[in-house]
Formats: C-alpha cells, sequence, structure tokens
C-alpha cells in the first residue's frame, strides 16, 4: 500500500513498503527548552524559516509543525507558520493539531496534500478532525491511544486502531491515506515498551496493511547516549514494517538509511553511497 503526500508546488512523496524509509523532520515544535519554542512563543518567523532549511538540507522529506502549548494562540500561530514555511521551502507537510479550527485555517493555504496528525480514538477528536481530513483530501495518522490514554497491551491498542479506521472507511478515507502509530514509549519507564509497539505494528500490518509511522526519539527519553538507542530501535522497527519515522533528521538520517540498505531498499547502494559523498563533498578541510 502506498500514501502519497505532496508539497504546495506539487513535489510528491510516497510512503510504502520496500520503498526508501521516509523521514519526517520533527524540530519545529514548542516542547523543550531553546530558540525553536522561544521563536514559536514570540513570533520569530526568521528562525523557523532557517530551522526549516535546515531540515530539508539535511534531508528531510517531510516536516511536521507543532505549536499547541499552553499561551500559544494555536488558530492563529498554525497558519501563520505554515504560510510562512510554505514560501520558504518546497515539502509536504505535517501538521500536528487536535485544535479544528488552527487545522482548518492552515488547510485553507492550499499547502498541497499534507497530513494530519494524530487522531486519536476519542469521539470528540474523531468528530472534530476527521471531517477535515476528508473536506480537504489529506493524509492523517491514527494513535493508538484514547481518552483513557495510551494502553499497555498490544491488543487494546490494535483495538482502538480499529475502532478509528471503521470511521474513516464509514465516511470514505481512503485507506492508503491512512498512517498508524502504534506509540513508542520510553524503555526507562517498561522493560516492555518496544516489545508491545513492535507486536502493535505486526498486527496491523498483517491485518490491516497500512503505512506505519513512529516518534521514535520517545523510546529512549531518560536514558543517556540517546542516539545509540534511537538508531537501533529504528532499524528493528524499519525490520517490523515501519514504513516512516519522526526523528532529528540530521542526526538519524545516516542510520535509517544504512538499515534500508541492509533490508534491501537501496538497489545497489545508490543512495547511501550517494549520501556518503555528499557528506565528503561538503565536510571542513
Amino acid at each position: 500500500m502506498e500514501t502519497h503526500v505532496l508539497s504546495p508546488r506539487g513535489k510528491e512523496i510516497i510512503i510504502g513498503d520496500n520503498l526508501p524509509t521516509v523521514l519526517i523532520g520533527e524540530r519545529i515544535n514548542p516542547f523543550g527548552k531553546g530558540p525553536i519554542k522561544d521563536a514559536i512563543v514570540s513570533g520569530d518567523l526568521k528562525v523557523i524559516r532557517e530551522e526549516a532549511l535546515k531540515q530539508v538540507e539535511a534531508g528531510a522529506d517531510i516536516l511536521i509543525i507543532n505549536v499547541g502549548a499552553f499561551g500559544i494562540n494555536e488558530h492563529v500561530v498554525l497558519p501563520r507558520m505554515i504560510g510562512e514555511i510554505m514560501k520558504t521551502v518546497d515539502i509536504p507537510f505535517c501538521m500536528e493539531t487536535r485544535n479544528p479550527v488552527a487545522l482548518e485555517e492552515a488547510l485553507k493555504l492550499d499547502c498541497g496534500k499534507p497530513i494530519v496528525s494524530s487522531v486519536i480514538g476519542e469521539v470528540q477528536v474523531l468528530e472534530e478532525i476527521l471531517p477535515l481530513v476528508k473536506k480537504y483530501n489529506t493524509a492523517v495518522v491514527a494513535m493508538a491511544s484514547d481518552a483513557a490514554g495510551i494502553p499497555k497491551e498490544p491488543f487494546r491498542r490494535v483495538d482502538i486502531i480499529k475502532r478509528i479506521i471503521e470511521r474513516t472507511d464509514h465516511m470514505g478515507i481512503p485507506r492508503e491515506d491512512i498512517l498508524v502509530d502504534c506509540v513508542a514509549e520510553s524503555s526507562a519507564v517498561s522493560d516492555r515498551a518496544v516489545f508491545v509497539t513492535l507486536e502493535t505494528m505486526d498486527i496491523i500490518k498483517r491485518e490491516l496493511g497500512v503505512n506505519l509511522v513512529l516518534g521514535a526519539s520517545n523510546v529512549s527519553f531518560g536514558l543517556p547516549n540517546r542516539i545509540v538507542i534511537n538508531a537501533v530501535f529504528l532499524s528493528i522497527a524499519i525490520q517490523a514494517g515501519l514504513t516512516c519515522a519522526i526523528v532529528n533528521v540530521a542526526k538519524m538520517k545516516p542510520y535509517i538509511m544504512a538499515a534500508d540498505l541492509l533490508l534491501g531498499r537501496d538497489q545497489r547502494a545508490r543512495r547511501y553511497t550517494s549520501y556518503c559523498r555528499k557528506l565528503i563533498n561538503v565536510s571542513p578541510h
């Protein structure tokens, strides 16, 4: 199954099995500390433009934009950020919001075919967000979570996803426009966290056949040497069917390309060797 998304100017990214893993750049969000959070809060669009360019130059295929935090007027800030980034880079967007007003204001900007993230199995969220997905013909992330939170058992996560997809099927939203997030949680909290995620992925892939996406950095939260943990986890997840990863692209792209190479998604190693040559050419002497 293939999910097709488009930039505002028509650049197409295809997400699918046996294709190169699609990288969603995660950096434009208000969480944590630093210049990006400060820029979102203050409305400093120059910093946001620069960050968008950095992520594209590092190899991001899609950018995720999230401005939802306390004190931020999301229905004003989200479309403003999207509009500015549209003028800066030619890349599809993933809009992280459950605010229907903010989402529609952004979608009105003629954003191509973006991804809407994340729809959970909560009635209010489904009723408010899915009609916009249908109206504007977007792709959408279905997340294995509901009003009670993130289940600790794979079968409960699968049940949530199946309920969401029953709703999208009923509304006429194509299966190929659904990306499922089986949810990665920190291994510092539970030694079974990764097993639960991988088992959920396996069931969803076998029974529904849809594309899979994960916010990979969650798996190492609270642990030292996070890049190593994230890289190993992503390699395992890609083998398990992950087709799209939300990551810090500048740090994780080499490891993901190596995983694609070893799993036969890079004919004659052309992508990997081309990437390595590019790194050598841009490195300081």
